[in-house]
């Protein structure tokens, strides 16, 4: 018999990292213990012990890191991911690092956030999410930003990436159409990224802010009014920046940038099945 190849991964590039048991399970465990650990003003009954130790739960919450980590070795281990996908991951990371510090510091000017987008778009959740987590651990390390508010960095931008993988018609919108998606999506993302960002610091201004700071005997809806006014007076209009940025970038670059994506994830050969069949 006369073995024949056939390709199968160039129409399935949209899911470029599959999420198998162990990436779904580490996947769940630490999106959960990430509610709990943005959430917990929330969660927590008023009057709750866990108020006093507020001071301390940026360090206990570090411990994300290491499930964070889990997740992304889970993820590629079950992935059966070749070198030149590990390569191209470890490339977008990188990319995505250095582009972090060019707007810092000027009204939220994040070109990152855009090639997150697109990213997540072509190569699927599972690469997002690994994708997103890798680039912000990188951009830490890149501008000496690493500290207790790291691993929530991780987890919101892993968040981030990964919506954009599980947006509709992967395989069939193209166009104007997908960049309209892709532009809306970007927009409203990145306010989501900041407001779920606020969560990991507004719980420990103290009493610098009296009307805007989190109150632990106050009630769930007094402290929700707060924290929608401490997100308006502190981070607005910065999140309106990225917003904006994505938007553009997205509409003036997305196409040759997703047209680049989508050429190398075919090179990569993800998720490409080889069988030889006998004709």
């Amino acid at each position: 018999m006369t073995p024949a190849v056939r390709a199968e991964g160039a129409a399935r590039t949209s899911r470029a990292v599959r999420l198998g048991p162990r990436s779904l399970a580490a996947l769940a465990l630490v999106s959960a213990v990430g509610v709990v650990a943005f959430g917990w003003p929330f969660l927590a009954p008023p009057g709750s012990g866990l108020a006093a130790h507020a001071q301390d739960a940026p360090w206990l919450f570090a411990g994300l890191l290491v499930l964070l980590v889990a997740v992304v070795a889970a993820t590629i281990s079950e992935s059966g991911l070749g070198p030149k996908a590990v390569a191209m991951l470890g490339v977008l990371a990188a990319t995505g690092a250095a582009l972090r510090p060019l707007g810092a510091g000027t009204a939220g000017i994040e070109p990152m956030f855009f090639l997150m987008v697109l990213s997540g778009r072509v190569l699927g959740p599972g690469f997002g999410f690994t994708l997103g987590s890798l680039t912000m651990f990188a951009s830490a390390l890149l501008t000496g930003g690493v500290g207790p508010w790291m691993p929530f960095q991780m987890l919101a931008m892993g968040w981030f990436t990964m919506g954009a993988g599980l947006l509709p018609g992967p395989g069939r919108l193209r166009g104007r159409g997908e960049l309209a998606l892709l532009a809306a999506y970007g927009f409203l993302a990145a306010f989501a990224y900041g407001t779920i960002m606020n969560l990991a610091g507004w719980p420990f201004m103290g009493t610098l802010a009296s009307n805007i700071s989190f109150d632990p005997h106050a009630a769930v809806p007094a402290n929700l009014a707060r924290f929608l006014a401490y997100c308006t007076a502190t981070s607005l209009g910065w999140d309106l920046g990225r917003a904006v940025v994505t938007v553009v970038l997205t509409l003036t670059l997305g196409p040759a940038v997703l047209k680049a994506l989508r050429r190398a994830t075919r090179r990569a050969a993800f998720e490409t099945a080889v069988t030889f069949e006998g004709g």
